[in-house]
């Protein structure tokens, strides 16, 4: 697989982290490969060609452009026909204040982008048919997102920005307890808020950021022993740890070490 990435306008840098091509090696036979979604805890859009090949999940046939949110449990998906995709991985935030979604009603699920396209007469996917290489798709996709900027609801949840920072930047290490006491809400109405501004609780939010900091030791091999990567990553213990690995990707860290190839930070390719 070859993979590309590709930095946001100016304009667009708080609603999105990059653009990424994620086609075949040219030359190679086409094998119907099977990919794995882990949770990252960012939403994304995903366009795919038809005449390509098809994305099916759960036996359900992908749209060939859709928005996606938050994942908080592996699946698999099979590829049949050549990969080539171009994906947009979106901050935690974007379903909400780029889209101006619920974005817990996206959690583990995807929507169909023409959807949220403007009645014309091309909808977004014939548009990024129309054109041909991956400078102009991404073109007609941040056209499309600028225009959702202009469009979009006033206001911000600039309490619940704070609180998905702070998890961010600490690997989701920060006290929530101490976080909704700076923003001044219960624990009900600080949950509530969380879900609707990023798809999840932020105790779930959390654990994924804990979960990835952790993975990506895991990936680089800075570490000596698994009890290493548990205790720097605030896990009770190593049991506790690869628990909450096999939650998020549905294997445990030997076995994604000997099964898996990360293609994109989301998504890995696994060897059957």
């Amino acid at each position: 697989m070859n993979f590309q990435t590709y930095l946001p306008s100016e304009i667009l840098k708080p609603y999105v982290r990059y653009f990424y091509k994620l086609e075949t090696d040219v030359g190679l036979p086409t094998a119907e490969k099977t990919l794995r979604t882990i949770a990252d805890g960012c939403p994304g859009i995903v366009f795919q060609e038809n005449s390509k090949g098809k994305l099916v999940r759960d036996q359900k046939l992908l749209p060939s452009l859709f928005l996606f949110g938050q994942s908080t449990r592996p699946s698999e998906i099979s590829m049949t026909g050549d990969f080539d995709t171009l994906g947009v991985c979106l901050h935690p935030n974007a379903l909400n204040s780029l889209f101006g979604l619920n974005a817990e009603l996206l959690t583990d699920s995807c929507l169909e982008l023409d959807a949220l396209s403007a009645r014309k007469e091309s909808t977004l996917s014939d548009k990024l048919n129309d054109v041909c290489t991956t400078a102009q798709k991404i073109e007609v996709l941040s056209h499309f997102m600028v225009g959702k900027i202009k469009d979009k609801r006033s206001g911000k949840e600039g309490g619940i920005q704070f609180a998905l920072d702070q998890l961010l930047h600490s690997g989701g290490t920060s006290s929530l307890k101490v976080l909704q006491e700076e923003l001044c809400l219960t624990e009900r109405s600080f949950e509530r808020k969380f879900k609707e501004y990023v798809g999840i609780s932020p105790k779930l939010f959390s654990r994924i950021c804990r979960f990835q900091s952790s993975l990506k030791q895991l990936q680089t091999n800075q570490f000596d022993k698994l009890s290493d990567l548990a205790y720097e990553n605030n896990y009770a213990d190593q049991s506790h740890f690869i628990r909450s690995f096999k939650e998020f990707t549905g294997l445990s860290p030997h076995q994604y070490q000997k099964r898996s190839t990360e293609l994109v930070e989301n998504l890995t390719e696994l060897i059957l």
